[in-house]
């Protein structure tokens, strides 16, 4: 498969990927607020779009586990199971409680700041934030892992 096919793959699998974000409200942070406010007026509707994307997925990545190759002819490459550490607590910690104050997570930003509508500069806040956690991350942590 050539270099050009597999980016207009990649560019058309990020459009779709965007659309249902923005089709299932989760570009929303008052949406996504609301979800996340399980003692006050929680908004479930998030789960049933979390739960379907959940079970859509579950047949691809079931098949990719099986695959060396992906369909495109890259490499497959998924991490080994199972390996749960302190690490990994620590960044669903830290990604969750930057979920809730934000109401984004990076998808969601994403679209929210090619949206350019309302709550697009919070979206910016949010996106370059997120890189500087990024820079921080590759500059700093990665190394001393």
């Amino acid at each position: 498969m050539s270099a050009l096919i597999r980016h207009l793959l990649a560019l058309a699998s990020g459009l779709l990927f965007g659309l249902g974000l923005i089709v299932g409200g989760m570009s929303d942070p008052a949406k996504v607020k609301g979800f996340l406010d399980l003692f006050g007026a929680w908004d479930p509707s998030l789960a049933l779009v979390m739960g379907g994307a959940v079970a859509v997925g579950l047949i691809p990545f079931a098949c990719a586990a099986r695959r060396e190759r992906a369909w495109t002819g890259e490499a497959m490459e998924l991490p080994p199971p199972g390996r749960i550490d302190g690490r990994l607590l620590l960044g669903g910690l830290l990604f969750g409680v930057g979920w809730g104050i934000a109401g984004f997570c990076p998808g969601p930003a994403l679209v929210a700041l090619g949206a350019f509508g309302s709550g697009s500069e919070a979206a910016l806040i949010f996106v370059a934030s997120m890189l500087a956690g990024m820079w921080f991350h590759d500059r700093f942590l990665a190394r001393a892992a």
